[in-house]
């Protein structure tokens, strides 16, 4: 059976809430929500979305502070929706690192639309990473790009989005030293604040899932003064 795509809706409307539910159910689609932007960090770790629709008119805390919060920790596409539709919503929450937005009060076939192209250009990029289509040999570890996927001794391991391009960037320079600036570059997208240690989690979180394997527990290595560093020798 074919796995369905999870979507995240953030939006304090709740009849909104159930009716894009009923409709992107109706087309395959398998629908979490959350009636603000408080615990979307847990519920992304829970039920792992591909795509979060997310309201900018929200009390509390509205959707530019939430995206503000959420892209240090995921890179999971977002497209925003906005009551307003004003450029400087549009071209603040781009900045911030919305993948797209859409003015209410809009066609469900529309947001459907949007929905699909995000989708696409989200793996665009994954597919399109290399002409020997998709796999980093480095040490005996396989890193399936076009599945995100790390393969130790047969065994194939689920990546985060996170991890695997942090992963991925550590891979394709072997015996390298890279920066947490360029590190974080290549996960986010974007230059982060020096200060920022969010990468060191994220290093924890790859390191663990190595720990169980004896040849390869040491393979991501501190680079004190730089950043981190994937140990190529045996």
């Amino acid at each position: 059976m074919e796995q369905k795509h999870q979507i995240l809706i953030v939006d304090d409307d709740a009849k909104l809430r159930e009716l894009l539910t009923q409709y992107l159910e109706g087309y395959g689609y398998s629908v979490s929500t959350l009636h603000s932007g408080e615990g979307i960090l847990d519920e992304i770790r829970e039920n792992r979305p591909e795509i979060i629709i997310l309201d900018i008119m929200m009390p509390v805390k509205d959707g530019l502070e939430v995206l503000r919060d959420l892209r240090p920790h995921s890179n999971i596409p977002v497209i925003m929706l906005t009551a307003k539709g004003e450029d400087t919503d549009r071209i603040v929450g781009l900045e911030l690192g919305a993948d797209d937005y859409i003015s209410k009060p809009f066609n469900p076939r529309e947001l459907l639309a949007r929905i699909k192209a995000v989708l696409r250009r989200s793996t665009d990029p994954i597919r399109l990473a290399s002409p020997a289509a998709g796999q980093i040999k480095v040490a005996g570890m396989i890193l399936h790009v076009a599945h995100q996927k790390l393969e130790i001794d047969g065994e194939s391991l689920e990546l985060s989005s996170t991890e695997f391009k942090l992963l991925k960037a550590l891979m394709e320079n072997p015996g390298r030293p890279l920066t947490r600036d360029s590190l974080m570059t290549s996960v986010w997208g974007k230059d982060f604040n020096a200060f920022d240690r969010s990468i060191d989690v994220h290093i924890s979180k790859l390191r663990a899932i190595l720990k169980p394997y004896p040849d390869h527990e040491s393979r991501i290595r501190t680079v004190w003064g730089t950043g981190y560093m994937f140990v190529s020798e045996e």
